[in-house]
């Protein structure tokens, strides 16, 4: 009977405990596999962007440089990488976190809106509206909607256009619910005159000088956010792509200030009086690239073999 026992790898040998050769009952993950730690090489390849859309691989083999590129063609941005690779620098700032209800059978059922503006301080903004029952999730969602519909923004100046573009090019004015905003370009050196939550969206904008005079119920912050923003970028691009994007939310100082920013490429102002020279599209101008069939990334898993 002693001698059933034999040696603990061999087949009918002692089964339990925790040591042995292979670790006994921990069926080897201190091995070369490196334990639980062993399937840490997946995150990299999650985290490696795959682009599934025409736009997404011209912007990842660099074809495309800038945002007004995109614009210019009025191609449609569906993955917040575009933005990532394109502009860099961008920052984000959560505005507002409030909590929403609705009524149900079961009683009230409590979720959370987040209000997010990114930027870059050089003519490039964008506002982001999600609701989530999680408070992170909701920053998360809002940072990424946030991303898809940043815009370009028109900036110019009052007086001699000495330097650079600090200021509005011209009057503008943002609506959304009850909240109207308006944009009076400034000298250089007046700085920013207008309340706390316009003035954050203006300088992710990049804008240095601006007055600002706003009417309605602004203690709806996402409304009178949306007014400032809206009238600085290309309208015929925007209005159809945004505004409808926008049309469910109901924050109204924010939604003002972007809708202020969003139409100051909607005045066609002496600048751009010049001829047009039409360009090819980027999808016509690299049709044979992306004509070829894209490479489908295998992740292949590495099998473990079990002795008998």
């Amino acid at each position: 009977m002693a001698d059933r026992g034999g040696a603990p790898g061999e087949r009918g040998g002692f089964r339990g405990g925790f040591g042995g050769e292979r670790g006994g009952r921990g069926r080897g993950r201190g091995g070369p596999r490196g334990g639980r730690g062993g399937r840490g090489g997946r995150k990299e390849e999650e985290n490696k962007w795959v682009p599934v859309t025409k736009l997404g691989r011209l912007v990842q083999l660099d074809l495309i440089t800038s945002l007004e590129q995109i614009y210019v063609h009025s191609l449609p941005i569906k993955e917040y990488q575009i933005i990532d690779k394109i502009c860099p620098g961008l920052k984000d700032e959560v505005m507002k976190i409030t909590p929403v209800q609705k009524q149900t059978r079961a009683g009230q059922r409590t979720r959370f809106k987040a209000f997010v503006v990114v930027g870059d301080s050089n003519g490039h903004a964008g506002l982001g509206v999600k609701c989530s029952k999680e408070v992170a999730t909701a920053i998360r969602g809002a940072i990424i909607l946030a991303k898809l519909s940043v815009i370009p923004i028109r900036r110019g100046y009052w007086g001699n256009k000495i330097g650079k573009p600090h200021t509005v090019p011209c009057k503008v004015t943002g609506k959304c619910g009850s909240v109207t905003v308006r944009m009076v370009p400034a000298p250089r050196g007046a700085g920013i005159v207008a309340a706390r939550v316009p003035k954050k969206v203006l300088q992710f904008a990049g804008i240095d000088d601006v007055f600002t005079s706003s009417r309605g119920s602004t203690k709806t912050l996402g409304n009178f956010v949306k007014e400032s923003l809206p009238r600085l970028v290309f309208v015929l691009r925007i209005c159809n792509f945004l505004l409808i994007r926008f049309s469910i939310v109901y924050c109204s100082e924010l939604q003002a200030t972007f809708d202020c920013l969003l139409k100051t490429y909607g005045f066609l102002t002496p600048d751009f009086w010049g001829n047009t020279n039409f360009i090819k599209s980027p999808y016509q101008q690299h049709t044979d690239l992306l004509a070829k069939p894209t490479s489908k990334v295998v992740i292949a898993e590495v099998s473990e073999t079990v002795d008998a």
